[in-house]
């Protein structure tokens, strides 16, 4: 999320590092639902730890209702620093912290309340749900079945219950509505964390993920047919097509680190996610603070640091795009410098 949140410049960017336009997916489109599907994974492995040394169920409640509330609340000052910050005519509500902040929330609550087995049925009904929504509810000036930014019901949502406190005008890819299925994008991930807790060999598991991911990058394809995969709406074949490729890359992971032992290559992504949502959120502020400082360009304009950084240090190339994705993985190794010096200290900072 670093690499292709912060390129050197916009303008210039290798097609991977870029959402689809629309429909369809890019190598980036895989990274928020890959993050939903672990904290899934990772909401499975801390209950059950907490059972185990024999936490009650009313303190779990508790637990991941504070939690939630404090990731939305850090996700959405972000979004009040920058209005104001950058004087923009209205603030975002949703966001990407938000929407995990929901997600956990909700995916929480079913996995305490329903328990672990009626996870999957619940991921299908709020997936059926969400696409019988989106398919036959008809949008006042639209009618129904529309897909595309306005006519969608989805944006309609947002003009409804966010006004004008959206990304872009009249909708929001992080709405309520499209909520919904991210929701089930977390359950998927806590199915797979129930797995990873079972008694059972290493080869049942990794087996199991891989014919699970298999199953569900088939079926995401499929249902593609009839409801395109989209991240922006984060359509239900999207939910399941990258549930099912989160899975067999946790599976390609496991064998690689737990079962054939190579860790050593792995330690920066260790440091990285001992601290996620920290270094996530530094770098959020960091990048904000290199776009509000001002120093004087070479045409006597002011020019953000970022911008200046970028022009004097990485647009050095024929292809612009190398430079900007270079200024992109120099910030990187910022925080992953930051994330080892952390980790080596045992500074954990969570929420």
């Amino acid at each position: 999320m670093l690499v292709v949140n912060t390129p050197g410049t916009w303008d210039h960017a290798y097609p991977p590092l870029l959402h689809a336009e629309w429909s369809g997916w890019t190598y980036t489109d895989t990274i928020f639902p890959f993050f939903l599907f672990i904290v899934g994974v990772s909401m499975a492995l801390s209950f059950g730890r907490r059972f185990e040394r024999g936490a009650r169920r009313t303190d779990l409640f508790r637990h991941t209702v504070q939690r939630s509330a404090a990731i939305f609340g850090i996700g959405l000052g972000l979004n009040v620093l920058s209005f104001f910050l950058f004087h923009r005519a209205h603030l975002r509500i949703p966001g990407v912290l938000q929407r995990i902040g929901v997600c956990y929330l909700v995916a929480g609550l079913l996995y305490l309340t329903l328990g672990r087995r009626r996870l999957l049925p619940c991921a299908g009904v709020l997936l059926i749900f969400y696409w019988l929504l989106m398919t036959r509810a008809p949008v006042p000036g639209y009618g129904a079945g529309r897909l595309d930014t306005q006519g969608n019901l989805a944006a309609y949502v947002d003009r409804i219950i966010l006004g004008e406190h959206t990304w872009k005008p009249g909708w929001d890819p992080e709405g309520p509505l499209s909520t919904i299925p991210a929701v089930a994008s977390t359950l998927f991930g806590a199915m797979a964390g129930k797995l990873l807790r079972a008694k059972t060999s290493w080869t049942s598991k990794l087996a199991a993920l891989m014919g699970a991911g298999a199953l569900g990058i088939t079926l995401g394809a499929l249902w593609g047919i009839v409801f395109p995969i989209n991240k922006s709406l984060w359509t239900s074949s999207y939910s399941v097509f990258m549930a099912g490729l989160a899975s067999v890359c946790l599976a390609l992971c496991l064998w690689v680190v737990d079962v054939r032992g190579w860790r050593a290559w792995a330690a920066p992504l260790r440091w990285l996610g001992s601290n996620a949502l920290a270094i996530f959120t530094l770098s959020l502020l960091a990048t904000l603070m290199l776009l509000w400082v001002k120093l004087p360009g070479a045409d006597g304009k002011p020019k953000s640091l970022y911008a200046t950084i970028y022009r004097t240090v990485f647009d050095r190339f024929a292809d612009p795009r190398l430079g900007s994705l270079l200024f992109a993985l120099a910030f990187l190794s910022v925080f992953v410098g930051l994330a080892g010096w952390l980790y080596k200290r045992e500074i954990f900072l969570k929420v």
